[in-house]
């Protein structure tokens, strides 16, 4: 696949680089893993296999062999050559073709899943791309024009069988005015009873400084009872930190591995794509759920993609 256009930032992304943290290098990956997941299963990967996380639109790239694909993540106008087509769906793509993505209509990263995954060298055991390290991807950097991915082998039919059909309940809706799960953070017991009321009940704008790193969040000021600074502990993403000028900050893919910031929350694993899509002036609010909730809209997700795999087995033996 050759690079005719990156758009504002494409990069290659799996599902992340663990077992490193303790070596100071962050998991990376798909910002929105659910939707890199769901994109590889249209088209007959591993969930977890390479593909190329577009950021804002812009994109355009040429097929230089046939191969299944699917855009997932992001609603964007897309074309393949002349074609418009929808996301969320697989379609087939001859030698030659040119697939080109517009802005976003909703959310912020679009996921293009090639079948056989692109093919870059692994770096500790991932082949997503660490910006700010310069490692993983293509060359550690962001793609560029001229830039030729290679696909790998598609996976043996009868292992990985391409999905036929997404149900609509894992489609998500991508809202510019998102409710955002958390659980408490480790040191939300630092935050006022003041400044706890506003962190619940605040509606918070991200702001365009944001990046893979994390959003940083625009609003009313969390008051804390001991300042913000902490002996520095683990860093996440989905953990939403509070800083010193009292303006959470919700940690991404590329986030730090160990911080010295109050961490008032962290989104729950389900609604951590809903997040990855936030962009510049994007609402977000913050809803406190148990960590029995969590647990069950975890299991709802997982049981909803085994019941999809259930019914493509199924509609395979048919035919």
């Amino acid at each position: 696949m050759e690079i005719i256009r990156p758009g504002p930032l494409a990069t290659v992304q799996d599902q992340g680089r663990f077992g490193f943290r303790d070596r100071g290098v962050p998991v990376c990956g798909a910002m929105d893993r659910q939707a890199l997941r769901l994109g590889n299963l249209l088209v007959g990967n591993c969930p977890g296999a390479a593909s190329i996380e577009i950021t804002l639109g812009g994109f355009v790239a040429r097929f230089q062999e046939d191969a299944h694909f699917a855009l997932t993540g992001a609603q964007t106008t897309a074309r393949l050559n002349t074609v418009s087509f929808s996301a969320w769906r697989r379609y087939f793509a001859r030698k030659g073709d040119t697939l080109q993505t517009g802005p976003p209509v909703s959310g912020t990263r679009t996921y293009l899943a090639v079948e056989g995954g692109i093919e870059v060298a692994p770096v500790m055991g991932s082949r997503s791309t660490f910006l700010k390290g310069g490692l993983g991807g293509l060359e550690g950097r962001a793609l560029k024009q001229g830039d030729v991915l290679f696909l790998g082998a598609p996976a043996p039919r009868g292992s990985v069988d391409p999905i036929l059909e997404l149900p609509p309940e894992l489609i998500p809706d991508y809202s510019e005015n998102a409710l955002l799960r958390v659980l408490p953070g480790a040191q939300i017991g630092r935050l006022s009873p003041r400044g706890r009321q506003t962190f619940f009940s605040s509606r918070y704008l991200v702001s365009a400084r944001s990046d893979r790193m994390g959003s940083i969040l625009c609003g009313p000021p969390v008051e804390l009872t001991h300042g913000a600074d902490i002996i520095s502990d683990g860093a996440f993403p989905g953990a939403v930190q509070v800083p010193g000028n009292g303006q959470p900050v919700i940690l991404g893919s590329d986030c730090q591995t160990t911080g010295g910031y109050v961490k008032a929350a962290t989104v729950i694993d389900v609604d951590l794509p809903l997040a990855a899509q936030l962009g510049p002036g994007a609402a977000v609010r913050f809803a406190l759920v148990s960590l029995d909730e969590a647990r069950l809209a975890y299991l709802k997700n997982e049981y909803l993609i085994r019941r999809m795999y259930e019914k493509n087995l199924k509609a395979g033996e048919r035919q």
